[in-house]
């Protein structure tokens, strides 16, 4: 998944490395889905705005979508015209060309690898320290301010008016 530099107002791209034959993926291993495509309606493919891109989706939305299509493919719009047709006129072959890709992926698995079968099984999350994150860096004042005011070298204490006007307010509150 890449990300622009105006994400989240610009969709993601979602590509896979190794291109995978279904009507909804191009040649390229690019992904076609409607969420990932600019956000507004578009009376060419006939998309309504709300099947497409808005900044108040994410990854997770993103990841599940593919996830949909990859198990129920739009064929009606297919990017990959040669998987569409069959997908919809001989589905053995294209169940078995799929069980190919699987196996050809299989490939790219690191040697030693084995998938949890449960979340209990996962490997822990490894924690990183980085301790450079919290450790200012910067070459002047205002780069290791994170922000803050920038009253931290003035002299903080009140003088006589101030501190006559704040005694004022206590008793007026009283």
């Amino acid at each position: 998944m890449t990300f622009s530099d105006n994400y989240p107002y610009s969709p993601p791209t979602f590509k896979f490395n190794r291109p995978i034959f279904h009507p909804n993926i191009y040649s390229d291993g690019k992904v076609c889905i409607s969420i990932l495509h600019a956000p507004g309606e578009d009376e060419q493919s006939g998309e309504r705005a709300e099947e497409r891109w808005s900044p108040l989706q994410g990854v997770e939305t993103v990841l599940r979508s593919i996830l949909l299509l990859l198990d129920d493919p739009e064929i009606s719009s297919p990017a990959n015209v040669d998987a569409g047709v069959m997908y919809r006129d001989d589905r053995e072959q294209y169940d078995q060309k799929a069980k190919e890709t699987v196996a050809a992926s299989k490939q790219d698995i690191p040697e030693g690898f084995e998938m949890p079968k449960t979340l209990n099984e996962a490997p822990p999350v490894k924690f990183v320290d980085d301790d450079d994150f919290w450790a200012g860096g910067g070459d002047s004042e205002e780069e290791d301010d994170f922000g803050a005011s920038d009253s931290s070298g003035e002299d903080m204490e009140m003088d006589e008016d101030e501190e006559e006007q704040e005694e004022d307010d206590d008793e007026t509150a009283e």
